[in-house]
């Protein structure tokens, strides 16, 4: 008992001291030329507030002379011009002694502001309270290359002025995201489930004959959650530790898969043109002996080029976000398409399990770094140290819409992560194959796609009044999660719900499938037998319509022409193919 409450202390302690770390914000320093050469230009900085507060409006804030000092670190009192920086901002390099030394320093040398110029990542000046009731002057820190930019654009005679313009809480790119994650997991949803019941559907008819494909879906299994999660632990700490090895192998892998997914979502469109139907002629290559469509070949090579031309203009701010979520969409559908869950056992595992990985990297990981950053953050944004400065393309990328000092410093972009889309997207996806099952009308489908919006609108909330990122499976697991089980449990159905009643496997097809409607009365024995391929002969013609067909009232000509056939298997019990629901055509 005695070391579970040191350890309980230890964190309490470690969590105050999270709460207490320095405060910073992002603000600008406005830079104009005092001989009236090109306009103004806003530059980042990252300043603390504690020290004093900087106006919200450029029009209250001082216009004073930028000079440039960055040859001494201003620590000691020698290091000060002799005639001081009378309404200046001087410009000091970073090192060698505290901020509040340099502050200090700067403020008794009649500084208006200090600047602090960085080669490093950029951190918050901090001090203790006392030091911060002694310095009434702002200190904020500047990049290297963004001084350089300075002078290289303005000249060495300039000014600035020192502001933080307000933030909005949310953005205009917020929209945005939510219209397109929503609708990526309503149509990935629905159209993996009207595609897995049809095609199981088929597999059950005709045993595996004309409709069996070679895109068969996966079932997920609960070893093969286990082995997936802690194999993303796995490559989130590697990603964190060599990011700068392996962020070009997830580039190869997102290009490769989203090449794959375009391919996958267009062909059935390629496939219902009219034209251009010719073939590749017989020859014994590996995969070009089926004799692939030449359209269909020409839509391969379509879509690796897209992903390729992504690839190579990827860090292209001003375009290249559009066909990067544009692969991501398709890329996510894909996947929804082909992972399926069977039962919602299944789903509540994999969402759960996904839920607590999610927390732990980005809310308890922060106490297990050196740095305090979150991994997860770490990762999905890119560290701020990273020699490639390349991003991972695995998320959902809107620039902001909105001006802000974020849109100057590094972070001009919200971000929502693929997995956020693909976790909560399976189960939609399995509530759709559900309704179609017991024939509720989609009414799983659209609770459980409303519960997602509404999550993901808790999600922008929660990022709003905490001001940090946030892991947005901590609100949309549960919200999906207790939607989809109170409706089963409200409609009573709840023990079928969790186990698929038995369509994991083989459907029960009179379960689901209605009647055809273009019979009205039901097909005597004789009739289906007669319907039935004998093994081994050519396919039979099709049934005359049912006006020609003969009059139920006559079974001796029926008997009549009944030797005509051999004998079959008795009669299955299964509708007709017409009898599907249309939504599944």
């Amino acid at each position: 008992m005695a070391a579970a409450a040191a350890a309980l202390a230890r964190l309490a302690a470690a969590f105050l001291l999270l709460t207490a770390q320095v405060a910073c914000e992002y603000g600008m320093v406005h830079v104009v030329s005092e001989t009236g050469g090109p306009r103004g230009k806003d530059y980042c900085i990252l300043y603390n507030p504690q020290w004093a507060h900087l106006p919200h409006d450029l029009s209250k804030a001082p216009l004073l002379q930028l000079r440039d000092w960055t040859a001494s670190v201003l620590c000691l009192p020698s290091d000060l011009p002799t005639k001081g920086f009378s309404n200046q901002i001087p410009l000091v390099a970073r090192g060698n002694c505290t901020f509040y030394e340099k502050v200090r320093l700067a403020q008794g040398g009649g500084a208006r502001g200090l600047l602090i110029v960085s080669k490093e990542t950029l951190v918050p000046p901090g001090g203790n309270k006392t030091q911060y009731d002694e310095v009434g002057i702002p200190a904020a820190l500047l990049s290297y290359k963004d001084q350089l930019d300075i002078f290289r654009s303005f000249g060495r005679a300039v000014r600035a002025a020192l502001y933080a313009p307000h933030e909005p809480m949310l953005d205009y790119n917020m929209v945005v995201i939510f219209i397109t994650a929503v609708g990526t997991v309503a149509l990935g949803g629905y159209w993996a489930g009207a595609r897995d019941v049809k095609k199981r559907y088929m597999k059950h008819k005709r045993g595996d004959g004309p409709e069996k494909q070679g895109d068969e879906a996966v079932d997920v299994t609960p070893a093969m959650i286990c082995v997936f999660v802690v194999m993303c632990c796995c490559a989130l700490v590697l990603l964190y530790l060599f990011y700068d090895q392996l962020v070009f192998g997830i580039i190869g892998i997102f290009c490769l898969a989203s090449s794959t997914g375009l391919y996958s979502c267009l062909s059935p469109w390629v496939q219902r043109l009219p034209f251009c139907t010719c073939r590749v002629p017989d020859n014994g290559l590996p995969y070009f002996h089926k004799r692939p469509q030449i359209r269909m070949l020409l839509l391969a090579l379509l879509c690796v080029a897209v992903s390729v031309v992504w690839g190579v203009f990827r860090n292209e701010d001003r375009w290249a976000w559009i066909l990067q979520d544009a692969l991501g969409v398709v890329f996510c559908l894909y996947m929804l398409k082909t992972i399926r869950l069977p039962t919602f056992k299944a789903c509540t595992l994999l969402l759960l399990v996904l839920f607590i990985y999610d927390v732990f990297f980005v809310f308890v990981t922060p106490f297990l770094t050196k740095s305090g950053n979150s991994i997860m953050v770490e990762v999905a944004t890119g560290p701020s140290d990273s020699a490639t400065r390349e991003k991972l393309p695995m998320v959902l990328k809107v620039p902001r819409l909105n001006a802000s000092p974020l849109a100057l410093c590094d972070r001009p972009f919200s971000l929502l992560g693929f997995g956020d889309i693909l976790v909560p997207g399976l189960l939609v996806a399995y509530c759709h194959r559900f309704d179609v099952q017991v024939q509720s009308s989609r009414v799983y489908f659209v609770a459980c796609t409303v519960a997602y919006g509404v999550g993901l609108l808790v999600t922008f909330m929660a990022l709003a009044l905490m001001q940090r990122g946030q892991p947005a499976l901590l609100y949309l697991v549960p919200c999906t999660l207790i939607a989809s089980c109170t409706l089963a449990l409200w409609r009573r159905e709840l023990g079928m719900f969790w186990t698929g009643s038995g369509f994991a496997k083989d459907l029960p097809q009179s379960s689901w499938a209605p009647a055809s409607t273009d019979s009205r009365q039901p097909q005597r024995s004789s009739d289906a037998c007669a319907s039935q391929q004998p093994p081994g002969e050519e396919p039979a013609k099709p049934p005359l319509p049912a006006e020609q067909s003969p009059e139920p009232s006559a079974p001796e000509e029926k008997g009549a022409s009944a030797p005509t056939q051999e004998p079959t298997s008795p009669p299955s019990r299964t509708p007709e193919p017409m009898g599907l629901p249309g939504a599944l055509a």
